[in-house]
């Protein structure tokens, strides 16, 4: 099916914006949608299968709508990740900076309901799908609203190839790397500010996993983050410090363990042993649910294409 359409009245710097560089967004719409775009001034015309060049050239009027400023790449991704099931699904909306925070995809509308409704939930997928991402954003809102007192975020302090004793500093200096993904995700969610009086009015915990032990973490918001890398001791552990009124998510990717070979990973044996409790939910994500760069998608499933055929799990 060949689709054309004609931007009028004819706006050069609109049309450029549209574009991107070297008509790189043309290039990254033809790839996630495969369809052909060609064009000439404001004339454009998609060529491809009927349901997707008329995805594509609803992308291309969007665009033109926003084009009055530089569109950035990850934009246009996000764009296409919203597009690809999004389309008229209500979503969740979340009190924090980012006003444009939603679902991108059925899944992750999925993760945030099962968030919102029960007091554990597991997160499991590959990068890049927005695991970690949404759970701060929602234990932010939870906060925003006074739904719970305090948020807490932990992380196994697992190397990835590396010996977290040669790492230079003290101990906070070592586990500091480790922690950076939770930081970088809350600046962006409440803004350095207010981090930072979270953190003076012991609203706001960052700490590795061993810290948790002995604790019970009540009318809190708890995230266990890279829980692929957990023992199966250390799941447990961190599962029963849960107190009343407190939510928990879990989140981790099973095809990137770092525990020795012969380690059973929590995350594995904790979605096997409470698969059938209430109370708890668990969200599958895929490459479909990928809202990175169109290329981290295709690496993922390149990744998982010899897993699949050997039926192994990690």
């Amino acid at each position: 099916m060949i689709l054309r359409h004609l931007f009028s009245p004819p706006n050069n710097t609109r049309l450029s914006h549209l574009c991107g560089p070297v008509d790189a967004h043309l290039r990254t719409i033809e790839v996630a949608l495969q369809v052909k775009i060609a064009h000439r001034h404001e004339q454009f015309k998609v060529d491809g299968a009927a349901a997707n060049a008329k995805r594509g050239m609803e992308m291309l009027q969007a665009l033109y709508e926003m084009a009055a400023r530089p569109i950035e790449p990850a934009t246009v991704q996000l764009m296409l990740a919203g597009d690809a099931g999004m389309d008229g699904a209500d979503s969740m909306a979340l009190k924090t900076r980012r006003s444009d925070l939603r679902a991108r995809t059925p899944n992750q509308a999925l993760y945030l309901d099962n968030i919102a409704s029960h007091d554990i939930t597991f997160g499991i997928g590959p990068a890049g799908t927005g695991k970690t991402y949404l759970a701060v954003a929602m234990a932010v809102d939870a906060l925003a609203r006074s739904a719970v007192q305090r948020i807490v975020l932990t992380r196994p302090a697992v190397e990835a190839g590396e010996r977290l004793g040669f790492l230079p500093g003290d101990l906070n200096q070592k586990i500091d790397p480790y922690l950076r993904p939770l930081y970088d995700a809350l600046y962006e969610l409440m803004g350095v500010e207010q981090v930072q009086k979270a953190f003076e009015r012991n609203a706001l915990e960052i700490a590795p996993l061993a810290f948790m032990r002995g604790r019970t973490l009540s009318n809190a918001f708890v995230i266990l983050d890279e829980a692929q890398n957990t023992t199966t001791e250390q799941m447990k552990m961190f599962l029963t410090r849960i107190g009343f009124g407190s939510k928990a998510v879990v989140t981790g990717d099973v095809s990137q363990i770092d525990l020795p070979k012969t380690q059973l990973s929590g995350l594995i044996d904790a979605e096997r042993v409470l698969k059938r409790i209430p109370g708890i939910a668990t969200c599958r994500f895929t490459s479909a649910d990928v809202v990175r760069h169109p290329l981290v998608a295709r690496i993922v499933d390149a990744y998982d294409a010899p897993r699949k055929k050997t039926g192994s799990l990690s």
